[in-house]
């Protein structure tokens, strides 16, 4: 008894100091990282949301040999064991495969975590082209007023872009006090991203962080006049003829959306983001983003990374596979893909619980499998 006694008044006095440490910090978002611990693909569930709004939906066409196109069992061996939600590929505009686990279905909602990022790129380009940010080359500074004075009024938003802001972002996952851990359980987007210090020059230095994207959020929103969800709506999701809402997960109610994650959708719609790139950032003909933008979008930005290495394998918050450099694709923590494959018209779209921890060359081992499976067949 006495040893019980021992362990709860332990926990009692370890509970006490997190919540004093918690509180005397500011760091209050660690309630809800240790409740819910991980991030999961529902974890639109847990925080507030505002809607991406639907126009007149225009399915996708379903091919004669749906389902019919050969599929390795070592392929679904591997997204099986990687807990695969949704498999599906687009195969010049017309569904060929599709596949789906766990009780997930064609129209279940899914996060897409960074798979986000790419989406939030396209809306950089919209803003652009429709005349609210006048380029790439705009100084952060002009949306953002934190970005004003000292070394961050030299971050320019094609700085962010490429990921080569400079600045001290911690993108670490495993630590719940970082500012990834903040910003993600946290209440408060706008001071989290806003509140970084510069440690490089900015356009010298590829290293991936979230907040650049959540400042791209920010200008946009700034920019445009409209919350990030209005301008999705407004610029993709309506004119894509997308068939159910989206999600885009946000900080608290009324507040900002995580531009850097938490766009949530199906396989089916996240497809037509896949299109849009496909057709060079067009809608049936009609830029969404100017060509320029789009080819900067998918080209390598050649950014020295922390490695040393000359980035081959990033541009505009789109990845591209180094093996095959005409290849692109959209990626999220978890395994979740919009991999564009042009020479083949195809597009396939991949939802999970997993993502595989080895890469070749940045290229995720499913991606490897997914890619080399879309060019076979």
């Amino acid at each position: 008894m006495k040893v019980f006694k021992t362990i709860f008044y332990t926990l009692l006095v370890l509970v006490a100091a997190f919540s004093v440490f918690a509180f005397a910090t500011g760091k209050t978002y660690l309630f809800k990282s240790v409740i819910y611990n991980f991030a999961n693909i529902d974890d639109y569930e847990k925080f507030e949301n505002r809607t991406v709004s639907t126009g007149t939906a225009r399915p996708w066409a379903v091919a004669s040999n749906y389902n019919k196109l050969p599929y390795p069992d070592s392929l679904n061996n591997l997204l099986e064991k990687l807990q695969t939600v949704g498999l599906l590929m687009i195969d010049h505009d017309s569904i060929v495969v599709e596949k789906y686990w766990d009780g997930y279905s064609d129209s279940s909602l899914s996060g897409s975590f960074s798979m986000a990022k790419s989406i939030t790129s396209l809306l950089i380009g919209a803003a652009i082209r429709e005349g609210k940010i006048k380029s790439v080359q705009q100084p952060v500074g002009d949306f953002i007023p934190e970005f004003k004075e000292g070394e961050k009024a030299k971050v320019k938003i094609v700085d962010l872009l490429t990921m080569s802001s400079g600045t001290d972002w911690d993108e670490s996952y495993a630590n719940p006090l970082t500012a990834t851990a903040e910003i993600y359980y946290g209440t408060d987007a706008y001071k989290t991203a806003t509140s970084v210090k510069m440690v490089a020059a900015p356009g010298t230095v590829h290293s991936y962080k979230s907040g650049d994207t959540q400042l791209l959020g920010l200008i946009l929103q700034k920019a445009t006049g409209k919350t990030l969800s209005e301008y999705a709506a407004e610029k993709l999701w309506m004119p894509l003829g997308a068939q159910r809402e989206a999600l885009w997960t946000i900080d608290h109610e009324g507040g900002y959306e995580k531009a850097y994650c938490c766009f949530n959708s199906n396989t089916r719609d996240f497809a037509r983001i896949g299109k849009l790139m496909l057709d060079s950032g067009k809608i049936n003909g009609v830029p969404v983003i100017d060509s320029s933008y789009f080819m900067q979008s998918v080209t390598p930005c050649g950014i020295k990374d922390l490695k040393g290495a000359t980035c081959d394998y990033y541009g505009y918050q789109w990845w591209i596979d180094p093996e095959h450099k005409d290849i692109f694709y959209a990626r999220g923590i978890l395994g979740q893909y919009i991999i564009v494959i042009p020479s083949k018209k195809r597009i396939i779209v991949r939802l999970a619980h997993k993502a595989s921890k080895e890469r070749v060359k940045t290229v995720p081992t499913e991606v490897r499998y997914l890619i080399n499976w879309g060019l076979q067949n």
